[in-house]
């Protein structure tokens, strides 16, 4: 059974490790799947393994950045897929993080700490906020934490810190946008 037939899946940070896997498997589950990552070599390469798969397409997209976010729900609702009219986004997985500076925590410089703040919980605030108008009515948000929000600790402390910082607004946004029957996992 393809679960997610027809459906279009966006997946931030999709071009190798666990986003690979979720972009893989929603197009072996029928989804049209929009990939994206910081540079279009990594994007090349992922369309080419997942050639076959199912309906992929993929764009640049640093999530950091608001003019790239704003592109990749253009193309992912008007350009990806042209025998569609305007589509809806059923399905957003914000996936994107980084991990720049591994040590003692109270030694973490301060660019590195904005940088993972910046990335890690920022961009995926705002990645949901500019996607509103592009979900669908009982559209399904994921945002992928990590084991270490549970248990934030060395050498990667303020990196699990970020990672506690997605499960609140996990919490938050499944409240809020619940009211709107779109889901937030």
């Amino acid at each position: 059974m393809r679960r997610f037939e027809g459906q279009l899946a966006v997946i931030t940070a999709s071009t190798a490790g666990i986003g690979l896997s979720i972009a893989e498997r929603f197009a072996s589950e029928g989804a049209l799947v929009v990939i994206s990552s910081r540079k279009q070599k990594n994007v090349d390469e992922a369309l080419e393994k997942l050639k076959g798969t199912g309906k992929v397409k993929g764009i640049v997209c640093a999530v950091n950045n608001k003019e790239h976010r704003q592109q990749l729900f253009h193309f992912a609702t008007t350009v990806a897929f042209p025998e569609l009219e305007f589509r809806k986004i059923d399905v957003l997985v914000s996936n994107a993080a980084c991990s720049p500076y591994f040590g003692e925590t109270l030694q973490t410089p301060e660019r590195a700490f904005d940088k993972l703040f910046e990335v890690n919980v920022k961009a995926t605030f705002f990645l949901i906020a500019e996607a509103q108008n592009f979900l669908t009515d009982g559209a399904s948000i994921l945002i992928i934490s990590s084991y270490l929000a549970f248990n934030p600790s060395s050498p990667i402390g303020i990196y699990g810190v970020t990672k506690t910082a997605l499960l609140g607004l996990t919490k938050v946004l499944a409240n809020e946008l619940g009211q709107r029957k779109i889901r937030v996992r």
